[in-house]
């Protein structure tokens, strides 16, 4: 085993007897605090589910409305015009949105026209140079009860163009 994996393999337990040595030392309860800190978390997740639950359900009235669709077929000349591939469009829309979907997206692509082609490799930069801007917004803004975020979302949404635009460029220079 060379020395990378073994400090790989224990990384992980000395961290933990590291922290509770620390707890020791400053006589502090570290299992309670552990246990609190579940609390906090079951609390959280309790809190963001009405957030994670109205996200969903748009995805999914969006998905099936059949508006990507719609959007797809009235934009594609203007993408031709671009050298974007129109089976493209769905993923851009519904990147900002939600990482799941996406993700079932870039799959979808990969499997239809394998992994070495050029939207398989565009939907994979788009994947990775992008956020889920509306979900962020929606859940983690939501959750802390900020009201007021027209301008995160304009600003994450033009982040997301951004990162958009130049996955695209990247993967038309480097890879045609």
């Amino acid at each position: 085993m060379n020395v990378i994996a073994a400090i790989s393999t224990l990384f992980l337990p000395s961290l933990v007897v590291l922290i509770l040595l620390f707890a020791l030392i400053k006589k502090k309860d570290a299992y309670g605090a552990f246990t609190e800190g579940g609390k906090e978390g079951i609390r959280l997740s309790v809190s963001l589910l009405p957030f994670l639950l109205g996200m969903l359900v748009a995805i999914n009235i969006l998905r099936a409305s059949g508006f990507l669709d719609a959007m797809n077929q009235a934009l594609s000349p203007l993408l031709i015009t671009f050298n974007i591939p129109p089976d493209l469009l769905p993923l851009l829309f519904i990147r900002p949105i939600s990482g799941s979907a996406a993700l079932g997206m870039v799959a979808d692509l990969t499997a239809t026209y394998g992994a070495d082609h050029f939207i398989s490799r565009a939907a994979a930069i788009v994947q990775g140079s992008t956020d889920t801007t509306l979900y962020v917004l929606t859940v983690y803004f939501g959750a802390v009860g900020i009201k007021k975020m027209g301008r995160a979302l304009t600003i994450g949404l033009l982040a997301d163009l951004a990162g958009m635009t130049t996955a695209i460029l990247i993967t038309l220079w480097y890879f045609s």
